[in-house]
């Protein structure tokens, strides 16, 4: 089943480290922004969280779980490139996926 998360968060660009006094390496401020719109429900009525604990990206979908690490060395100094990274790795370890098209977020299950 593939459903639409959300919309992709264009204005979290705003919030990456060269418009913000963000030193934390990964663009933290950048990341929260992004994914706080993916914390939703489906139609089907399946609960999505998506968090940051750290460096470490926590998605659910329903009993689904997964977790990706945000690497800036293995993966980009982009803070856009680690985040994909981190959430395409998150939806692999809950057997998910997950994709950005169009302006909106989807999640097959």
């Amino acid at each position: 089943m593939r459903a639409r998360l959300c919309d992709e968060n264009r204005a979290a660009s705003e919030k990456l480290p060269e418009h913000t006094g963000d030193k934390s390496g990964v663009g933290v401020h950048y990341v929260d922004a992004y994914i706080k719109p993916m914390n939703a429900t489906l139609e089907d009525g399946t609960a999505v969280t998506c968090k940051r604990r750290g460096l470490k990206i926590v998605l659910a979908v329903g009993e689904r779980k997964g977790e990706g690490l945000l690497r800036r060395l293995e993966v980009s100094r982009d803070p856009v490139a680690m985040l994909e990274a981190a959430l395409q790795e998150a939806a692999r370890h809950a057997e998910l996926e997950l994709a950005v098209e169009g302006g909106g977020i989807f999640v097959t299950l």
